[in-house]
């Protein structure tokens, strides 16, 4: 009997435990529908991006700013926050490898990060060597005072920025025709009051900040060099200050062009097109063989790989809108994503770039895949535990049958009315404990039948022998069909 009443104790506890599965369930749904709200408004606000940008390159700080304000006009979900880095062209690049900025524009070389990948090509910058058309009145005589790289030695050259980026890009070119890099001496605000040796290059640097045309017509050059796109404003105003008399300048060739790109893969060989900045007659009259130099946009190699792919997506969908601010916006190239590619392209961007963006589903599948085996798993598991729960019913249904039969047999064989006190109180409990489970809605109409016949019959017999003990008659035992 104890081990019997410690099974229906356990039994009960399950069962009213499972008493509230609808509940429950509801709970449930309602739980997971408020976290995919959650989810939803969460996911759906932008991301954004910290942007490195080093004002020592305006050019640089511009591009951000329109980047800024295109994507913010359109409400991409992808957007970016200025982050203002000095300390040189470098220290974009810096602020990558020290995790304080997510993106950065960098010339190759100047330095990569070592943990940024390309985004895109944002400008490729050319070297114009421009030599002022001569002075001279009559049309026979007039004869530049520089007609090749070579007489640069003892000439006055302007260069166009105060970065030592360019320098070093003048004297890997000079360096290719043997001019040693010695022979290049960089004046300071001072220059003027300083001889110019007949046997090295005297560099008077300009501000791109201020007036190019004013700054040349006024240091009385020889040459000046420009970095920049082919359309740059800057090259341009250096380009007009250079034409005298309506005599376009002329253009310097860097012949070695494809020799220096190969010493130094960080330039490029390169060719300016005839016409390329215009004018009547076209200038350049004639192609122009020159280096290049790439202005890459970069992320950090940890950044996401979904965030960068929609980045670079709404990056190149934006370029007609900035090129309205900026006018080699349009040309935004994407880089090479070969794997023997001379930078490592970020795979964010080489999904967008090649086409292999993942949807959704692809790239969540596996979890997708997981959740759905775990929730069969333990909805298989629920339902085990429900179908032994009605098995534990069942064989307690029948256990209190046999409870109710033993009660029976026992009454029909019992000797004294103590005896029938006995079984009748085993029966009372055996009401008890058949009350709690109809209370706890525990038991099924076919369940609640068996028991009322069987507790019918006990009873009659319980009577009856009582009856028979005391020499009382018996009582005419009603039709079990009436039940």
């Amino acid at each position: 009997m104890t081990t019997r009443g410690a099974n229906i104790s356990r039994t009960r506890r399950f069962k009213s435990m499972l008493r509230h599965t609808r509940l429950v369930t509801v709970a449930g749904l309602l739980l997971c529908a408020g976290v995919a709200a959650v989810a939803f408004h969460y996911l759906s606000q932008p991301t954004t991006l910290r942007f490195a940008v080093s004002p020592s390159n305006p050019e640089d700080a511009r591009v951000v700013h329109a980047i800024t304000a295109q994507l913010g006009r359109e409400r991409a979900s992808v957007r970016v926050r200025t982050i203002v880095k000095d300390g040189g062209p470098s220290a974009a690049a810096v602020a990558i490898d020290n995790g304080e900025a997510d993106l950065a524009i960098v010339r190759r070389d100047v330095g990569m990060p070592r943990d940024g990948q390309v985004v895109a090509i944002l400008r490729k910058n050319v070297a114009v060597f421009i030599v002022p058309a001569p002075a001279s009145e009559p049309a026979a005589e007039k004869k530049p005072d520089v007609e090749k790289i070579e007489d640069l030695v003892g000439k006055r050259l302007g260069v166009i920025g105060r970065a030592q980026s360019n320098i070093d890009l003048l004297k890997v070119v000079l360096r290719q025709y043997n001019i040693a890099s010695d022979m290049v001496v960089v004046l300071n605000s001072d220059a003027e009051t300083k001889a110019n040796a007949p046997d090295k290059i005297s560099v008077v640097q300009f501000d791109p900040a201020g007036s190019i045309s004013t700054q040349i017509r006024e240091s009385n050059v020889n040459a000046v060099l420009s970095v920049g796109p082919v359309n740059s404003p800057v090259t341009a105003d250096a380009i007009s200050a250079l034409t005298r008399e309506k005599e376009p300048p002329t253009f310097l060739k860097i012949g070695a062009a494809e020799a220096i790109a190969e010493r130094h893969p960080v330039y490029d060989a390169n060719e300016i097109k005839a016409g390329a900045f215009g004018g009547s007659p076209p200038r350049p009259e004639a192609s122009v063989e020159t280096i290049a130099v790439h202005h890459y946009l970069v992320a950090g190699r940890k950044l996401g790989e979904d965030i960068v792919a929609e980045f670079t997506k709404q990056l190149f969908n934006t370029r007609q809108g900035l090129a309205t601010e900026l006018t080699y916006a349009a040309k935004i190239e994407a880089p090479d994503t070969d794997k023997d590619a001379a930078v490592q392209v970020h795979p964010g961007a080489a999904a967008y770039i090649d086409g292999e963006t993942k949807t959704f589903f692809e790239r969540y599948s596996d979890f997708i895949y997981l959740g759905v085996m775990i929730v069969s798993f333990f909805g298989s598991g629920l339902a085990g535990l429900v179908t032994y729960s009605r098995s534990g019913d069942r064989t307690r249904r029948l256990q209190v049958l046999e409870k109710l039969l033993d009660v029976t047999k026992a009454a029909h064989t019992a000797e004294t009315t103590r005896r029938l006190d006995e079984l009748q109180a085993q029966t009372d409990r055996i009401v008890t404990d058949m009350v709690r489970d109809v209370e706890g809605n525990a038991l099924d109409e076919a369940a609640l039948t068996a028991f009322s016949i069987a507790l019918d019959q006990a009873r009659y017999v319980l009577s009856d022998r009582r009856a028979a003990l005391m020499g009382q008659p018996s009582r005419i035992r009603p039709a079990v069909a009436s039940v």
